[in-house]
């Protein structure tokens, strides 16, 4: 018998979550977004011990029906994908038909679901939903529901057959904290949208749907956080600039030239003086889905460069989208890095817009107003008192010179005249004034 043998489904599922599931915030990443592709407007999310013992989604998306319910945890089974040419323009959050049957079978997973009215039954056949149990990949029971549109999904006892893995796992609070970042990123991103993150103890977010992406700032950061932030907003035709073209008779003439499309820049940045002490408050969005990558976070960088110190970052929450024949999503199991097909054109695109408007917003011309207008500057910044000079008609002097160096003036004084610089006129009264000429002892003084 020869070495080489195929595995078995389990095993092979088991280890696909490794790539797909490492932790409870990969589990919520990967069933959010699968609400958010069902065209969910509320999603509400429940997760107890930081995810390991419970975690729970439930969304009013388009549900299943019993087939579909019971084909979702198959391999590879997916309806965002019908041929390979879907490959070259994804427009979903997912489309690999992994994450199901990979949770599966490292948890315990309980389903249910109902397409409500959206789906017509077929002859005179009721809509009902589903209920589905599944534990470590095997399927439990497969039941009839009364049930509302939508979907809800619970994974218990995350790694409970495999616990090499489940060792592996953080402390409740900083699988939470994962958690917390992971909606945080995506209530970001779909404002229109409401969101809700609970433990076993407190409400974490609840995020109501709003109109605009500066709100959804204030709900999640407060008004401290909007206040030093900016909005940012560019566009740029995506002209190919170094991409082969094929030559005119290669061309099929009867097919019309496609219009590459432009790429938009839209989001906030924080101002100089809001600084943070690690990468973690800069989000990257690319048609709305959550990436980290080298590129953009260099382009950044870059742009803030000379304006904060090296060892610190900005608070960036960034909006990029171009056509998806312009990028590829599909080179990382967990969908969080994607591949530009211009790479060096989008980092200067983010680089300059982000520059551009931070030289608009420096406030350096707001600062040199207010040594003009203040009325709180020291007398140092203010011009020298004067006081008219004895024997020179128009003739003054600072308040401070010595009198006995008014002696050795030269005989043609009389036809000179100094003429101070007039300090801006500065409402109120100033702290300080010109002392008496009694103070200063000049002759002729009372």
């Amino acid at each position: 018998m020869g070495r080489i043998r195929i595995l078995s489904d389990q095993v092979a599922n088991q280890i696909a979550a490794g790539e797909v599931v490492d932790r409870p915030a990969s589990v919520v990443k990967e069933l959010l977004e699968n609400s958010l592709d069902a065209g969910a407007n509320r999603i509400s999310i429940v997760v107890e011990a930081g995810g390991r013992k419970l975690i729970r989604i439930t969304d009013d998306g388009h549900g299943m029906n019993r087939d579909d319910a019971l084909l979702a945890f198959e391999r590879h089974a997916t309806s965002k994908l019908h041929s390979a040419d879907d490959l070259l323009s994804i427009s979903t959050l997912g489309f690999r038909g992994e994450a199901l049957p990979s949770i599966a079978s490292v948890a315990r997973v309980t389903l249910e679901t109902c397409p409500g009215q959206l789906a017509e039954p077929s002859g005179n056949e009721p809509v009902v939903g589903t209920r589905l149990e599944i534990a470590g990949g095997k399927i439990l029971h497969v039941d009839d529901a009364a049930l509302p549109r939508g979907t809800t999904l619970a994974v218990a006892d995350l790694f409970f057959n495999t616990p090499a893995r489940r060792k592996f796992l953080r402390a409740e609070s900083t699988e939470l904290a994962h958690v917390t970042a992971l909606v945080t990123h995506y209530a970001l991103a779909h404002p229109e949208k409401h969101f809700e993150l609970a433990s076993a103890t407190h409400n974490i977010i609840s995020a109501p749907p709003v109109a605009r992406t500066a709100e959804r700032i204030y709900q999640i950061f407060g008004k401290e956080t909007l206040a030093q932030l900016l909005p940012v907003a560019a566009e740029s035709p995506l002209m190919r600039a170094g991409l082969p073209e094929p030559p005119p008779w290669k061309r099929d003439p009867e097919e019309p030239a496609r219009d590459p499309g432009h790429m938009r820049l839209s989001g906030f940045y924080s101002k100089p003086e809001l600084q943070k002490l690690n990468r973690n408050s800069i989000y990257i969005f690319i048609n709305k889905r959550i990436i980290r990558d080298r590129l953009l976070m260099h382009a950044i960088t870059e742009a803030y460069r000379n304006v904060i110190p090296p060892t610190s970052f900005p608070v960036v929450l960034l909006f990029l989208e171009m056509p998806p024949e312009e990028i590829d999503v599909n080179v990382h199991p967990a969908k969080t890095e994607v591949r530009f097909r211009q790479q060096s054109l989008i980092h200067d695109f983010v680089r300059d817009s982000l520059r551009t408007a931070l030289i608009q917003a420096r406030p350096a011309a707001a600062f040199l107003a207010a040594l003009d207008n203040s009325a709180a500057a020291s007398s140092s910044l203010m011009p020298p008192a004067m006081s008219p000079l004895p024997g020179i008609p128009g003739g003054t002097v600072a308040v401070d010179s010595d009198p006995e160096s008014l002696e050795d003036l030269p005989a043609g004084a009389a036809n000179f005249q100094l003429t101070p610089q007039q300090p801006t006129p500065i409402p109120g009264k100033l702290p300080f004034g010109a002392p008496s000429e009694q103070s200063c002892g000049w002759p002729g003084a009372a």
